[in-house]
């Protein structure tokens, strides 16, 4: 009965937490392109080269510092939002997220390696990469129900109502 009632929670979860997991894929790439322009790419080597001298430990400081910075903008959205600047405060959140993930997702390929030698980060990485495998599984069977339903097939009510859809916009396409 309680593993029902919080199907939606952990649902909710999943979709979350995939979001994060499809930004942290889909902003890699455009990091990298970034860096390919601006003449990041030496930054990049220069920051690898100076990574590989520290400790594991250290390395994790070179992971966390920065997005520190990035504080501030969050919560110049948060003050936005309670001051009723709905989207200034939609654009600089969304803004902040996709500037820390990028650039967190650039320093972790830099720190990957040093990271991975520590037992409780590895450990938290590989129990992180388990948790996107079963939020992928979870929200799997909604995904191919909400395609499925997008393509009209089935008989249920959201089928039949976009048949009728597309056979209005056919009609209305075909008129012209």
């Amino acid at each position: 009965m309680m593993r029902r009632l919080l199907q939606p929670f952990w649902v909710l979860l999943a979709v979350i937490f995939l979001i994060e997991a499809w930004l942290w894929d889909h902003l890699e790439p455009i990091v990298e392109r970034i860096v390919a322009l601006i003449p990041l790419r030496a930054f990049k080597q220069w920051l690898s080269e100076r990574v590989d001298a520290l400790s594991p430990a250290m390395t994790l400081i070179v992971f966390a510092v920065p997005v520190i910075p990035l504080f501030p903008l969050k919560l110049v959205g948060l003050w936005l939002l309670a001051h009723e600047y709905w989207l200034s405060a939609v654009t600089v959140i969304v803004l902040g997220k996709f500037v820390g993930v990028g650039v967190t997702a650039f320093i972790f390929d830099v720190t990957r390696t040093k990271l991975l030698q520590m037992a409780w980060f590895k450990k938290t990485y590989e129990f992180i990469m388990a948790m996107r495998a079963k939020a992928a599984a979870l929200v799997q069977p909604i995904k191919l129900r909400i395609r499925e339903i997008l393509r009209g097939g089935g008989d249920g009510w959201s089928s039949r109502t976009l048949r009728l859809i597309q056979r209005f916009r056919k009609s209305v396409h075909e008129a012209r």
